[in-house]
């Protein structure tokens, strides 16, 4: 994609006062419109959350460019009995409050009328200010208005609205704006295009090594003579158990692994002089299919404790507790820390004379192990959890010996492909971050589209709503029209 930069007889952006494009001029998003706050109508009133048909914004709604609906509908007495305004349409509305605003500033263009929660402002542009074009100056300025405007030492990340109102935007002609808005969007959509195929290639990717894996670790990467394996009965819901090829067989994790639990922290005999300090992996640490250390602390056991805990090179570590996902999640081993234990809430697997390979079991707890530690786990108010007597019980394909190196190598040829397609599709993801803020930087230093002598120069336009807005006098809520078309259905502006 190449972006529309317009030219001079000089070959860039022609130049006005002060080294502005021809006909830009210098403001503060405070002075491009009115400012309009929000409220929450009192849960204990039902009757402004029934039967209601104005739209409430609130951070959960944001996310596309141009808004077109919202999860919530408050009724219309909420709008004389409770903090809430009604935003006209044709406003930009941008998020204040959220943990969002750690890393983005969700922002949006309304086409249709809006009250809003305490969390978010709107915008409603003064005249020759367009909507669409101020929405897309709000999300370059992006980082500037995180790195300058937002609080710090508060609970939940807010941006200090005085900041914001003085963040200083250059302004186009109207007319350019128009230009602007018809070009960026043209080409943010065929950026989003890229987008949306490279973050459907990255799933696909990840879907792939799962499939690699699960059915790879039970011999099913190639067409192969299957026959049922029943196993014995147990008190645990086994689920439907997948045939094996011929030469393989099920087992269950205790008979082929020894499975002990790790350590849990003594906090009131960590300064025992009889203790030992050792590193120790938690949860955190066991992922899917790797072993993270860039965070790994210390605890102090008694010495014959970090003696029957150290981890040996070949050891699978399985999760036992934390969200519920995570439960049987893990990977092999690999000695990367010398006298290394775990935590209670991870499991320590270790083979039993060869009689499977580390990765085919950590695979096959991460595939078929998934679903059924689901099954099988329990699930209090915060944690979710499976004890060491099920986790022993988890069913494991054998598979011949002879052909488990083979096997294993097999599984990281296919492996080594997706992790290619899958570096392709992140680079592409990057590129497409890389596009979109060198195209919205062209769009807001004049790079983007031609200046056009005729348009109005933004200084005189400016210059009419400092006449009238200057004194930032609250502009009085108009007397209420007849209902739009609820959001949705209408048809949006072009």
């Amino acid at each position: 994609m190449t972006l529309g930069l317009s030219a001079t007889a000089g070959g860039g952006p022609g130049e006005g006062s002060g080294g502005l494009p021809a006909g830009w001029a210098r403001a503060t998003l405070g002075e491009l419109g009115e400012w309009l706050g929000g409220g929450t109508p009192s849960k204990k009133r039902p009757g402004f959350w029934t039967d209601g048909t104005i739209p409430w914004l609130s951070p959960k709604d944001m996310g596309p460019n141009v808004l077109m609906a919202t999860q919530d509908l408050i009724h219309e007495s909420a709008l004389d009995d409770s903090p809430v305004k009604l935003v006209p349409p044709g406003s930009v509305a941008l998020v204040v409050r959220s943990g969002i605003l750690v890393r983005k500033v969700p922002v949006a263009f309304v086409p249709f009328e809006v009250t809003l929660n305490q969390d978010m402002k709107a915008v409603v542009p003064h005249h020759g200010i367009d909507a669409r074009w101020l929405a897309w100056a709000v999300r370059e300025r992006e980082r500037h208005i995180l790195e300058n405007c937002r609080k710090h030492g508060t609970t939940v990340a807010s941006l200090e609205m005085s900041r914001l109102m003085g963040t200083e935007i250059l302004v186009p002609p109207h007319e350019e704006q128009l230009r602007i808005v018809a070009e960026v969007e043209q080409q943010i959509a065929r950026i989003e295009a890229g987008e949306e195929a490279a973050s459907t290639a990255l799933s696909n990717a990840t879907k792939m090594a799962e499939q690699v894996t699960s059915l790879g670790s039970r011999g099913c990467l190639e067409e192969c003579e299957l026959f049922p394996a029943p196993l014995a009965k147990a008190d645990i819901d086994d689920g439907q158990i997948p045939e094996l090829p011929a030469g393989w067989k099920w087992s269950r994790l205790g008979q082929v692994a020894s499975v002990v639990g790790g350590i849990t922290k003594d906090s009131k005999r960590q300064g025992d002089p009889d203790y030992v300090e050792v590193p120790y992996l938690r949860v955190a640490n066991v992922q899917r299919g790797e072993i993270v250390l860039d965070k790994v602390t210390t605890i102090r056991v008694p010495l014959e404790k970090a003696e029957a805990l150290r981890l040996r090179r070949g050891d699978v570590l399985l999760n036992e507790g934390g969200d519920r996902d995570k439960l049987g999640r893990g990977w092999v081993w690999d000695g990367q820390i010398d006298n290394c234990i775990h935590q209670n809430h991870v499991f320590r697997a270790r083979v039993i004379d060869a009689e499977i390979h580390p990765k085919l079991l950590a695979w096959h707890a991460n595939g078929f192990g998934k679903s059924w530690c689901d099954r099988n786990g329990t699930q209090s108010v915060n944690l979710a959890s499976i004890s060491l007597r099920k986790i022993k019980l988890l069913p494991v394909p054998i598979p011949p010996r002879e052909i488990q190196e083979e096997l294993v190598k097999t599984i990281e040829l296919h492996l080594e492909s997706v992790a290619i397609a899958r570096a392709m599709a992140e680079d592409a993801l990057a590129r497409a971050r890389d596009l979109r803020a060198s195209l919205l930087h062209a769009a807001f230093t004049g790079a983007l589209v031609p200046q056009d002598p005729a348009d109005e120069p933004a200084s005189v336009m400016l210059d009419r709503i400092r006449a009238v807005y200057g004194a930032k006098v609250p502009r009085k809520r108009a007397a209420r029209k007849p209902r739009p078309t609820p959001p949705g259905q209408e048809e949006l502006p072009s």
